[in-house]
């Protein structure tokens, strides 16, 4: 049987059609709220069923800056939302801050208030049809326990698939790979994430005026305000010390395609288990 050129050109096209959406070529923007209500009933679920949605707060972070649990969720979704086809939902900036609370410029929204906006933002992105919520969590503390069982009991209520990752806790591996150390927050680690991102914003010339304590074995002590802006994970190692601009780009590669890969294998298994339809 022949099969005419024009023919051809539409099976040809006809097969790359998953690729060309996959890759984002058919999405004006990846962010939801530069899209119009027409373009976005156009879009979901039709071209994209899934998206990130980001979450920080406000707190000291040594010499970056207060706002560095809000800028790196952020900045990962952007990375990788072309590569697993989701569109970003506008960022929920403000947290369970908690011990770091009373340091200035940070705030702090008690637990139950922030797990019912949560609850709410994700109950909104289900109506509008999305079916993989891939939360990109920004900060540590008891924010990560509520936002796990809020996401859990959105998937349960209504039939949707989440997944809340923790960036800095999700790729362990890089921080230790590129820097000999574990970090901690507003260690090594954390402060090169945001050093990659925009150097203006590490303060380097005033470290000597923080100090850093590490954090307490579960059940030794507790404190409010913590003693330090910077939490070291282990006693001794992780604090930041040479700004070094290689390595905190190094690492910026490492955790933003660690998540990257983590996001798309976990889409691709809902996928392959009939999850997604």
């Amino acid at each position: 049987m022949s099969v005419s050129r024009s023919s051809l050109c539409l099976l040809l096209a006809a097969s790359l059609l998953p690729c060309l959406l996959a890759s984002g070529q058919e999405l004006p923007t990846r962010k939801m709220d530069e899209l119009n209500w027409l373009e976005f009933r156009e879009l979901v679920p039709a071209k994209t069923k899934t998206v990130l949605l980001t979450t920080g707060t406000l707190e000291p972070h040594g010499v970056i800056n207060n706002g560095a649990d809000n800028l790196a969720p952020v900045r990962i979704a952007e990375e990788i939302a072309a590569e697993v086809n989701a569109l970003i939902a506008p960022h929920i900036p403000y947290g369970v801050t908690g011990r770091l609370a009373p340091y200035p410029g940070a705030t702090h929204i008690p637990a139950e208030v922030y797990a019912a906006y949560v609850r709410a933002v994700l109950e909104s992105l289900v109506k509008n049809r999305f079916r993989n919520i891939v939360i990109i969590n920004g900060h540590g503390g008891p924010q990560t326990e509520i936002l796990s069982r809020v996401a859990q009991e959105v998937a349960l209520a209504h039939g949707v698939n989440t997944l809340v990752v923790n960036w800095w806790a999700a790729c362990p591996e890089a921080a230790e790979e590129v820097f000999g150390n574990p970090g901690g927050h507003a260690g090594e680690n954390e402060t090169a994430f945001i050093q990659a991102i925009n150097p203006a914003l590490v303060k380097k010339e005033r470290y000597a005026e923080v100090t850093s304590t590490p954090n307490p074995r579960p059940g030794a002590w507790s404190a409010t305000p913590f003693p330090s802006s910077i939490g070291l994970y282990e006693e001794g190692t992780g604090a930041p010390t040479d700004f070094d601009q290689a390595k905190a780009e190094e690492y910026y590669r490492r955790v933003v395609a660690c998540v990257g890969a983590l996001v798309k294998d976990t889409l691709e298994k809902w996928e392959q288990a009939g999850f997604t339809e």
